[in-house]
């Protein structure tokens, strides 16, 4: 299925195709919609796709869906309005089935300004899948956050609910109003989240093809969200299969054959906007000694650069650092003596957590002015989320300042090789993608199987009682034992046949299909359908626990 944001189809909204999902904008709408896909094909790292909307535009995430006119006049004309509502929200527990959905912003939607605001720190994902959790539509929850996305992938009990309420949340956390969010982000559902997943993981999604650095993000997450609550079997299995995805692409194709990280694009950013006669005598600074500052070192030592100053909270990574280069000048300073070390430098990368300005306007204005060696201009290199720089810097004569999605102009290089590596990869993710679908559709069976075998146990349990009672009082209890395990062996024997014919493993199509089409029969055949939805009782279960908690 397609996925849109924006959701409208009226006349004055607007078709974005810049982003990984088709995205409509229009301030009145936010809801969802979907849109069949024409066309699907890969170009300069971007999805793009043509679509026709099938359904009417509808206002924000309406509270209740009313049958249509027809369906009104062809029920018994004694049903009052009332009870018509009421059959309507019933029929969309029943109808309706889980869904996995990811809302996010990243570097196609969403601009570096907004992005920072809803950036979740590592130690705090664990905490926002709880949070997700306790949301009344939504099941399990992940959340990758990076420099250039925030992305939220669930499971939700209702499409619509679950989006609106994700979508509240992420404007709680951030103070970015629901309309912008809306305007910013993107939705996909099912297959198509699932497709979105692998290719991020398989760098195919990233600012610089192929990069390696958004797999151990994504390895990330399943280390992080083991044994949280939320972070359960289809959300967990997503996230794995993707860790598969992500490694097969980059083991079977030359996705990451030359290819560069964030770190290494910011620079040669850096070095393209040095005069070439500086590039082995500028005074070189880098401001946090984390995995992505660890980068941005290695790869100034490998454009020549002989002597770097670190500026960071410890010394100990830093000394790490020196005992991998040694044959470059690593000089480690404190964060108290930061103002001081920026006045002496010419380039300063900043790449650190903080969720602070490292560098306000006032105080670069009162650094010491650099040299005409390399162009009178001081560079700020900011590849931080949250920014570390204040965006107002860059208005101070002789000083530049660059952050992440500056880095386009970099890696816009060799356009046709990246479209070829790409498309080589698709190719994988597709049967990654097919995988992990089948392996989702067949975890519907476990309901039913769960509902049969109860069903016949209500029935064991039941048939035992009789003849027990009427076998008297004085019955020995090896022979009560004899006739429960007689009733119990008959059971599962006459269990096991269904039962079989219920699991799988999900690689065969095929039989998959055969599998879900032996679960309805079942359903029909043993009524299994007439009790409450599975999605009704989570749902009802979860909005009781919600009510227990604010009391």
């Amino acid at each position: 299925m397609a996925a849109a944001s924006g959701f409208a189809t009226s006349p004055n909204s607007q078709i974005n195709c810049s982003s990984n999902a088709h995205r409509i904008r229009n301030s009145s709408y936010c809801s969802a919609a979907c849109f069949p896909q024409r066309t699907r094909f890969f170009g300069d790292n971007v999805r793009y796709s043509v679509v026709v909307p099938e359904t009417k535009s509808f206002r924000l995430f309406p509270r209740c869906e009313v049958a249509s006119n027809a369906e009104i006049e062809s029920k018994s004309s004694s049903l009052s309005a009332l009870e018509i509502l009421k059959t309507s929200a019933a029929d969309r527990y029943t109808k309706e089935t889980s869904s996995i959905i990811v809302i996010g912003l990243n570097y196609h939607t969403a601009p570096i300004e907004i992005r920072e605001k809803l950036s979740i720190p590592e130690v705090q994902w664990s905490q926002a899948i709880g949070e997700l959790c306790a949301l009344n539509h939504i099941e399990e929850a992940a959340v990758l956050s990076t420099c250039n996305r925030m992305e939220i992938y669930v499971v939700a009990l209702s499409q619509h609910r679950g989006i609106k309420e994700v979508t509240e949340w992420m404007s709680k956390l951030s103070s970015v109003p629901v309309s912008e969010l809306c305007h910013h982000r993107f939705l996909l559902f099912n297959e198509d989240a699932t497709q979105h997943l692998f290719e991020v993981a398989s760098g195919l999604d990233s600012l610089v093809l192929g990069e390696g650095q958004i797999l151990s993000q994504v390895k990330q997450v399943v280390k992080t969200g083991q044994g949280v609550p939320g972070f359960d079997r289809k959300i967990s299995g997503l996230f794995k299969h993707a860790i598969t995805a992500g490694k097969r692409v980059r083991t079977q194709t030359s996705i990451s054959t030359g290819s560069v990280s964030v770190s290494s694009a910011a620079v040669e950013l850096a070095m393209m906007k040095l005069p070439e006669s500086s590039h082995a005598t500028a005074r070189m600074l880098v401001v946090g000694a984390g995995k992505m500052g660890k980068l941005v070192i290695k790869h100034l030592a490998a454009k020549g650069c002989r002597r770097i100053v670190v500026v960071n909270r410890t010394e100990e990574k830093v000394d790490s650092i020196k005992e991998e280069l040694k044959d470059v000048e690593i000089v480690y300073k404190p964060l108290s003596e930061l103002l001081t070390c920026a006045g002496e430098s010419d380039v300063i990368f900043t790449c650190t957590a903080s969720k602070t300005l490292m560098f306000s306007k006032d105080q670069v204005q009162m650094l010491t002015p650099v040299g005409s060696d390399v162009g009178d201009t001081r560079q700020f290199v900011d590849i931080s989320v949250p920014r570390n720089v204040g965006p107002c810097v860059s208005d101070l004569d002789n000083v530049q300042v660059y952050n992440v999605d500056d880095l386009k102009e970099v890696v816009a290089a060799n356009k046709e090789d990246r479209l070829r590596k790409a498309m080589e990869a698709q190719s994988i993710i597709s049967e990654e993608v097919k995988l992990f679908e089948a392996w989702k559709d067949s975890l519907e069976t476990v309901p039913t199987i769960k509902k049969l075998r109860a069903y016949a146990e209500r029935i064991r349990a039941s048939e035992v009682e009789k003849c027990l009672s009427k076998m008297g009082d004085d019955l020995p209890p090896n022979k009560k034992k004899a006739i429960y395990d007689l009733s119990l062996g008959i059971t599962n024997k006459l269990l096991h046949g269904p039962m079989q014919h219920l699991r799988c493993d999900g690689t065969d199509n095929r039989n998959l299909n055969e599998i879900l089409e032996n679960m309805h029969a079942l359903n029909r055949i043993f009524s299994l359908d007439t009790e409450m939805s599975v999605l009704e009782q989570k749902v009802r279960a979860k909005v009781e626990q919600n009510k227990k908690g604010a009391s």
